[in-house]
């Protein structure tokens, strides 16, 4: 398929932006997939801070980079993403480059517990704060469930006002498909 589907597109580009020895955040680690493929770019010499409100997602996420001998330059928070700045070390913080979230809920899980808009604006606005230029922050928006509709609208709200002369913003996604399909949402630091 030439036309990539988010989550192959979101890693596309977290590949053109994170190298060997930088900083990411991982905001919703769900089941450790995205944190795996960060951990992988990083290195051992770079450090992700993996997030999530839920233990089986921290568990899950654990497990898996146990099982790829990636969890040395990884660090799991069972908190909110919103509380980035309690739990990263400043001098991470200042070396930043990027962050990915996938939105919506723990696939196989309780479907009622869900990211929700404050929360992750919040995470959003912390984080283009210290997000180094050239940095980005990716957003996999899943909508297709109830209170996935008000963290859509609220956040495509925030996006379409951050100012062009500091930030590129970006959404894709399928327009032609059924059952509201995932998109992305892509912030650039110039």
């Amino acid at each position: 398929m030439i036309l990539k589907r988010a989550l192959h597109y979101a890693h596309e580009l977290m590949g053109d932006v994170l190298k060997t020895g930088d900083v990411a955040i991982d905001g919703t680690c769900g089941n450790g997939h995205d944190t795996q493929f960060i951990s992988q770019l990083v290195g051992k010499s770079g450090h992700i801070y993996g997030f999530d409100i839920q233990k089986e997602a921290i568990f899950n996420t654990k497990q898996r980079l146990i099982d790829h001998q990636l969890f040395e330059q990884t660090t799991l928070i069972h908190d909110s993403h919103a509380a980035i700045e309690q739990h990263i070390p400043d001098d991470h913080l200042r070396r930043l480059k990027a962050a990915i979230f996938n939105l919506g809920y723990l696939p196989g899980s309780d479907k009622s517990v869900i990211t929700e808009a404050d929360q992750t604006l919040s995470s959003i606005q912390s984080i283009l704060s210290y997000i180094q230029k050239g940095g980005l922050v990716v957003l996999v928006v899943y909508y297709g469930h109830p209170g996935g509709e008000e963290e859509k609208t609220a956040l495509l709200n925030y996006v379409s006002c951050l100012d062009q002369r500091h930030y590129n913003v970006l959404q894709h996604g399928f327009i032609n498909q059924r059952n509201q399909p995932p998109f992305i949402l892509a912030i650039e630091k110039k």
